[in-house]
């Protein structure tokens, strides 16, 4: 029932259905750093930069109710908490491989 439910309420238009899930710049920022692998949230932070801990503690909670990143919680003192793609989030891959290519044609010819 909630996929059914969160289907209903997506955009009719598929970019604006992409630019919904990863439309923020945190939200790519954080796909392409995890696209290299699992993380965990002080190596996410600091490899992102400027994003406050609130700020990046949402994108991440969006993300992982999109189902475009997995959480993991390890029963440990301190806790350890990482972060990895889904295959929903690797499906991504050639959007941010996209950007990127496109980046560094725009990259070289503003020269």
């Amino acid at each position: 029932m909630q996929t059914q439910k969160a289907a209903k309420e997506l955009p009719a238009c598929p970019v604006e259905t992409t630019l919904s899930l990863i439309g923020d710049k945190w939200k790519v920022l954080i796909l392409r750093d995890l696209l290299t692998g699992t993380k965990r949230f002080g190596e996410l932070k600091k490899s992102i930069g400027s994003v406050s801990q609130k700020v990046l503690t949402a994108q991440l909670r969006s993300m992982e109710e999109s189902g475009l990143l997995t959480r993991t919680v390890y029963p440990e003192v301190p806790p350890r908490v990482e972060y990895a793609l889904s295959p929903l989030g690797e499906s991504m891959r050639p959007i941010l491989d996209a950007m990127q290519a496109w980046g560094e044609a725009y990259q070289a010819q503003s020269k």
